[in-house]
């Protein structure tokens, strides 16, 4: 479909893709209620096409070299941000490009086809950083973080994970105390992504704030500006996965900040977080699904190209069954995450499907991945062949943002519901 197309698609908001001017709706695309369309529309077709060939283009060739030196690419993040990747599903108003779930779904999805490290800097910028602010935060808020954010000028971090408090979001040790009209914080958080950058410019971060009359934690959640005072970043290296992405360690000491820091109400917390993992599940999905896709393409290209006993790998019957296998499961994967992402478009109940897709993306990319190396063999286990950083990063997919086990006990509650 040609620009002129889609310029009379009365649509007004540009978003620059790839050197097109790519003309988005200025509000959420609508899909039906009434039924479940698995034919992409022409914005998000051409979404797809051009940030696949900004993967291609920008990413893939420094992929590599960004993995083996841990280089968090400030030029490449610009990129994205001018390709408008940031706020892909806020509003106009707030900077946005004002798009649906599914568009930011698959924008992640090409990302990881080509690199996981640049993937998750979207995935976690969006879902995670600006998710939070644009669905909880006051209208002074919003205006005053969200611009900045949906244009990349700066990125947000999602403080939640603790050295003792993983899987058990609720065991948070983090606290904050009122002093006056003002909050002062204490505590740290670890494996936080986007939060050590030179353009990090603020962190949501969850704190113990209270009893409960049930005798739980009270848990809220604050903004906090990445230079305030009493904040230290310190940068993760030696990962094994997502080495170009970046991965911090947040100490918080006496932090003062004012009562405007609170995020929504107080007490309101963990239902905000709960809220951000649901949405951000999808894009782990999307992570897994876009590094299967990836991994599948290295490994059906080499077994074609590949020689032996005088024939290609592809010729035989047990490379065949391989690749059928993958496909199969990146086909029905790439239905459940979408089916999930349609229903959250439409507001309708999406939690135990999100659960589900990211679950199943996450260990299909792990299965792909495993067998793409099988087939490349003893290359497979080389840095030269890209395969061998899909291996790697897949296995993040598993644990971060609730590990497999605590998605199958999501997703068994929701079975009782």
């Amino acid at each position: 479909m040609t620009l002129d197309i889609i310029v009379n698609l009365n649509v007004n908001v540009a978003l620059r893709l790839n050197k097109h001017l790519f003309i988005m709706r200025k509000q959420p695309m609508e899909i039906s209620a009434m039924s479940l369309s698995y034919e992409l529309n022409a914005e998000q077709n051409i979404l797809r096409q051009s940030v696949r060939e900004f993967a291609e283009k920008e990413i893939k060739p420094v992929a590599r070299e960004l993995d083996a030196k841990e280089i968090f690419s400030y030029e490449l993040t610009a990129k994205m941000a001018e390709l408008g990747l940031f706020g892909i599903f806020v509003p106009p108003e707030y900077g946005g490009a004002g798009l649906d779930y599914v568009s930011y779904i698959i924008a992640v999805e090409e990302l990881a086809r080509i690199d996981g490290s640049q993937a998750a800097t979207i995935a976690a910028g969006n879902s995670l950083g600006i998710g939070p602010i644009y669905y909880f935060g006051t209208q002074e808020q919003k205006e005053e973080w969200l611009p900045r954010l949906c244009t990349g000028e700066i990125l947000a971090g999602f403080g939640l994970t603790e050295p003792t408090a993983g899987s058990d979001a609720s065991g948070s040790r983090t606290h904050a105390v009122r002093d006056g009209d003002d909050w002062i914080l204490n505590g740290s958080k670890i494996f936080i992504t986007n939060a050590a950058c030179d353009i990090t410019g603020v962190i949501v971060v969850q704190a113990v704030t209270g009893k409960k009359s049930d005798g739980r934690k009270e848990l809220s959640c604050f903004l906090v500006p990445a230079d305030a005072k009493g904040l230290t970043k310190k940068a993760m290296k030696n990962k094994m996965m997502w080495r170009a992405s970046n991965t911090a360690e947040l100490y918080f000491d006496e932090i003062r900040l004012p009562s405007s820091a609170l995020l929504g109400k107080q007490g309101d917390g963990f239902r905000q977080m709960m809220i951000t993992l649901d949405g951000g599940r999808l894009s782990i999905g999307s992570m897994g699904l876009g590094g299967a896709q990836g991994a599948f393409e290295l490994a059906l290209a080499y077994s074609q190209e590949r020689k032996q006993f005088n024939q290609s790998l592809f010729s035989f019957q047990a490379t065949q069954f391989k690749l059928a296998n993958m496909a199969t499961e990146i086909e029905a994967a790439r239905n459940m995450l979408y089916k999930a992402c349609w229903l959250k478009d439409n507001k309708k109940p999406f939690g135990k499907l999100a659960a589900m897709a990211k679950l199943y993306c996450s260990e299909v990319m792990g299965r792909v991945a495993d067998e793409a190396v099988q087939i490349h063999g003893g290359y497979g286990l080389m840095q030269e062949y890209d395969v061998e950083r899909f291996y790697r990063d897949q296995k993040l997919l598993t644990i971060g943002e609730g590990t497999s086990e605590v998605q199958r006990i999501v997703i068994a509650r929701h079975l009782s519901d």
